[in-house]
């Protein structure tokens, strides 16, 4: 759904209001602005008038460049540091001088480096490219005191056409065994999915020329991407996703991903009458492969369960987690005493690869 149809925000945010008042919550705490920009990337003082429509959409680069100052500034190891460029290039084998046009605003990333990126950081596939609205929309969806519900409807046809993943995957994904795809053929096959199943009116496929002039690109600058020998440039993913009116991420989110957003969109289509919230540690064991973490981490030494351990603490830093409250002044972080020594970019092998 492109970002100009999506509903209003406003509209939105009244029924976080609304939920949040029936779960005996502040709604106050719960839309905070700085949670609001926390969670969707977007600057705090942007916020309120993105709610309201009132705002201009940033350039495609300040953009990425605003919400990767973002990340740094709110995902910080779990020394209180931010992470430098090298630290956070290395998780995904490139070197941080690579990062150096992203940081200063100069430059997009190429777009294997923005899937590394979000992923370093724990954030949603799309979280550099969204929209204001889109993030914002996203930021709402996720805010409220349940956060998404789980139990939608599985029709593996319809979730195959909002996800780009097969019928088959579908099922490996939900099983917990999402098949592992390199990037370049994950999104060649989304971008085949999107062309098949999104034609134009009269029932054939968009032509490459007519999607790269959405963009003011030429239709051969799409050519190696269609014929899977290469990825397009951030610029041009972002484009191939605005000319088919699909989330910000669907190009390169992971399967499990992919599917959580769509599972979550129809359940906010089909809710009409409340339901109990799930236990969020089933929640978590079925989204997430625990069993075989266990398994393969039951054979750790003591040494090995502690760089577990600080491996886990960098993790929770990143996404934001490290010592949150639970909001009756406890702190979610039951590792106990964290070894504050060293420095902050994973010195002496401290991080798992």
């Amino acid at each position: 759904m492109r970002a100009a149809d999506r509903s209003d925000l406003t509209a939105a945010r009244a029924r976080v209001v609304a939920s949040a008042e029936r779960h005996g919550q502040d709604p106050d705490r719960v839309l905070a602005v700085e949670r609001l920009s926390h969670l969707s990337g977007v600057a705090p003082e942007r916020v309120p008038a993105v709610l309201t429509g009132t705002v201009p959409e940033l350039p495609l680069c300040a953009r990425v460049h605003q919400r990767f100052l973002r990340l740094r500034a709110t995902r910080r190891d779990k020394h209180g540091k931010e992470w430098s460029l090298a630290a956070i290039a290395e998780d995904f084998d490139a070197p941080g001088a690579s990062l150096g046009p992203l940081n200063a605003g100069t430059g997009l990333p190429r777009l294997g480096h923005a899937a590394g990126v979000q992923r370093f950081f724990g954030v949603y596939p799309g979280f550099l490219l969204a929209d204001s609205k889109s993030a914002v929309e996203r930021a709402l969806a996720t805010a409220g005191p349940g956060g998404r519900a789980e139990g939608a409807p599985d029709d593996l046809d319809r979730l195959s056409y909002l996800t780009g993943i097969t019928p088959e995957d579908i099922r490996l994904t939900l099983d917990g065994t999402p098949p592992r795809l390199p990037l370049k053929e994950q999104v060649r096959r989304r971008f085949e999915h999107l062309r098949r199943t999104r034609p134009r009116a009269d029932g054939q496929a968009h032509s490459l020329s007519a999607i790269a002039g959405s963009f003011d690109a030429s239709g051969q600058s799409l050519t190696r991407l269609a014929q899977g020998e290469g990825l397009p440039n951030l610029a041009a993913a972002a484009g191939i996703q605005r000319f088919y009116g699909v989330e910000s991420g669907f190009l390169l989110a992971p399967d499990s991903e992919a599917l959580s957003v769509a599972l979550a969109g129809i359940e906010r289509e089909l809710e009409s009458a409340e339901r109990p919230a799930e236990n969020p540690m089933l929640a978590v064991m079925r989204a997430h492969d625990v069993r075989s973490i266990v398994t393969r981490a039951g054979r750790l030494s003591p040494g090995g369960w502690k760089a577990l351990a600080d491996h886990l603490d960098d993790l929770l830093a990143r996404e934001g987690q490290l010592g949150r409250s639970d909001g009756n002044g406890r702190s979610d972080d039951t590792s106990g005493t964290s070894d504050t020594s060293g420095t902050d970019d994973r010195s002496a092998g401290g991080r798992a690869r």
